[in-house]
């Protein structure tokens, strides 16, 4: 049985545990990070994550402090406008349509558009080259046991990492927090979404569109043209029965189904990937922290898939970390300071998307009527459209 010591381990290898394991590296900790499931090359691996998010301005402002943003530029597609059209019935009437631009913040774009088995892919490859990094994918966390000054840490291979700190990004049902004691909220809402790509006939324009109808949202985001045509990723929030019906599918008949519930804004939709079906949840763990050990991203929250707001408040769990940790990185006045922050914005924005999802996928008319009318308020009274914007972005204040 082998046993190392670093100052920092990190649990979870996806996009926000990477992120933190290089800002952890940037700060100088020497890093080891542990994930079972080593990131995949080609959308088309069964374990590809065929999800996509749109990182915005903080997010790239984090990438460039850290030395991160070169790299995944030459993935991104620019966000350059929000559309969200409200729909009733099926086929969908459309009802209303606004469009939200970055220009009244502004700025140039909202953000930028990543597949996300691109983007951990990426930062796997550039924290292979960092010396104070142990990167061990394919190997997993198996227990734990903290002490006053440190923790210990056995793996799946049967290895022990003697650290500082653990950071729990080990997602939705994180073996760390569960180690570690601390408990989780869950709501449900016999809810999924399922997520694929799509060539269509009409231009994106770098243009993402919500469009919103009985059992969810339907979300198109801007992706690199795939040979020669327009690309988009598709985020699909149904009722479960209809979910497990679209993915039961053929892909000729899905992609018809996607070009009806689209109220053809893109023209006619052909599947470009395999489908994938989460379940939609909200979940909010009962504690960011327990003795030398802090949880970040999933497994601190998990928000259904509106507005781009999941892996980007992730990434604000990561930037606030990187500020709030001292020379002991375990040390709990570091960790009580970032629970504090982390820990009022979670809980405001988990309300605010919970109460959003349960407007959105109304089909009573009463509430159809009320949609209508509070996009109508939110896009045309200018203060009103700047302030949500601003908090759509990541502004805590």
């Amino acid at each position: 049985m082998t046993r190392t010591d670093t100052d920092i381990l990190v649990s979870g290898g996806g996009i926000a545990g990477l992120v933190a394991a290089a800002g952890l590296a940037h700060r100088g900790f020497r890093v080891c990070v542990v994930d079972p499931v080593p990131p995949v090359q080609t959308e088309e691996d069964p374990e590809a994550d065929l999800r996509s998010t749109a990182f915005l301005q903080p997010a790239r402002a984090l990438f460039e402090r850290l030395g991160l943003w070169e790299a995944l530029s030459p993935e991104a597609t620019p966000l350059r406008a929000l559309r969200v059209i409200d729909t009733q019935g099926w086929p969908p009437q459309e009802r209303i349509r606004r469009q939200f631009e970055p220009a009244d913040l502004g700025e140039p774009t909202f953000g930028w558009n990543i597949a996300n088995w691109r983007s951990r892919a990426v930062l796997a490859r550039h924290l292979e080259g960092l010396e104070n990094v142990d990167l061990r994918l394919g190997v997993g966390f198996a227990a734990l046991l903290t002490r006053t000054a440190g923790a210990v840490v056995t793996l799946t291979d049967g290895s022990r990492v003697d650290a500082k700190l653990v950071v729990a990004a080990d997602g939705r049902n994180s073996p760390v927090r569960e180690a570690a004691g601390i408990g989780a909220h869950s709501r449900t809402y016999g809810q999924s979404a399922i997520v694929f790509s799509v060539a269509h006939d009409l231009p994106h324009d770098d243009v993402s569109t919500e469009i919103y109808n009985a059992g969810g949202a339907f979300t198109t985001v801007p992706l690199n043209d795939h040979e020669g045509r327009p690309a988009s990723a598709i985020v699909w929030m149904n009722d479960n029965a209809r979910s497990a019906e679209l993915a039961a599918m053929s892909p000729e008949a899905c992609g018809a189904e996607a070009t009806l519930r689209s109220v053809g804004v893109l023209g006619q939709m052909r599947l470009l990937t395999p489908r994938r079906v989460w379940p939609v949840i909200t979940r909010t763990a009962d504690r960011l922290t327990a003795r030398r050990t802090v949880l970040i991203a999933e497994a601190a929250h998990v928000l259904p898939p509106i507005g781009a707001q999941g892996l980007n408040t992730s990434l604000h769990d990561v930037a606030t970390l990187l500020d709030c940790l001292g020379e002991d990185p375990g040390a709990p006045e570091g960790l009580e300071r970032h629970a504090r922050i982390r820990g009022r914005d979670v809980t405001v924005r988990a309300g605010v998307i919970d109460l959003f999802n349960r407007v959105c996928r109304s089909d009573f008319d009463a509430v159809v009527r009320l949609r209508s009318a509070g996009l109508r308020a939110v896009h045309d009274i200018a203060p009103i459209r700047r302030g949500v914007m601003r908090a759509g972005l990541g502004a805590t204040d």
